[in-house]
């Protein structure tokens, strides 16, 4: 019998359930899986796209026709958001991609996947970071959708965010009914559950192979809500 990995919802009065991995330990674990065991990386996020899609169907009951817009950076996490947009295309949903940043520096797995979605009937914007108040464009999408995916900052940010991307975070905080964050909420420190000085709010959060040491502070509820472990096609 064949038996998937399945979505772990996490509880954090019972870490037994769950494996806790902290920024280095979690980024060795994808080596780990690219090096030792020859899993390509873009099989790794189509695993985590698809993860991420799978809640988006059931923990916010998304239907067809709904209007999800993916904010994505121009790192995994955004190749991540490209995926998903896919998958909710597939199934009928209407998402809506918004590149926050220089699409230019999109490369390796996230390139795969823009192109890919650039070849199907998903409308693609890009918001150039350096343009001055992003703040109207990002609310104007923001509070015209039925669900915003964060799929900008990954669990590799550290240090401060730069102005611009603290008034992205803060518009889409204000704007949106529904957020779900794509491994974690970005502006959040992976390893101390604090804002970096600010940090999407989400709805839930589908974080990938463990949870991140910085969840399990309660602080960082506040930014994660609920919380689910998706694998990425390795246990």
């Amino acid at each position: 019998m064949l038996i998937i990995a399945p979505m772990i919802y996490y509880e954090p009065a019972d870490l037994n359930n769950c494996t806790v991995m902290t920024r280095k330990q979690v980024r060795a674990f994808d080596q780990w899986a690219i090096n030792e065991l020859s899993i390509p990386g873009p099989v790794l996020m189509e695993n985590a796209g698809r993860g991420c899609t799978e809640v988006i169907l059931q923990h916010f009951s998304v239907k067809p026709a709904a209007k999800v817009s993916i904010f994505c950076g121009t790192g995994n996490n955004g190749g991540d958001g490209f995926v998903i947009a896919r998958h909710l295309s597939n199934a009928g949903i209407k998402p809506h991609v918004i590149i926050c940043g220089q699409k230019e520096k999109i490369a390796g797995d996230a390139l795969i996947n823009l192109k890919i979605i650039q070849n199907m009937p998903i409308p693609i914007d890009v918001i150039d970071m350096n343009e001055g108040r992003i703040a109207p464009r990002i609310d104007d999408v923001a509070s015209k959708s039925d669900l915003v995916v964060d799929a900008i900052f990954g669990t590799g940010l550290n240090g401060s965010l730069r102005p611009p991307y603290i008034e992205l975070i803060d518009t889409i905080n204000a704007a949106s009914p529904a957020i779900l964050a794509v491994d974690i909420p970005s502006g959040l420190d992976c390893d101390l559950g604090t804002p970096l000085p600010t940090a999407i709010k989400a709805s839930a959060t589908v974080t990938f192979v463990a949870v991140k040491t910085g969840f399990t502070f309660p602080k960082a509820k506040e930014y994660t809500a609920d919380i689910y472990v998706a694998s990425i096609g390795i246990v």
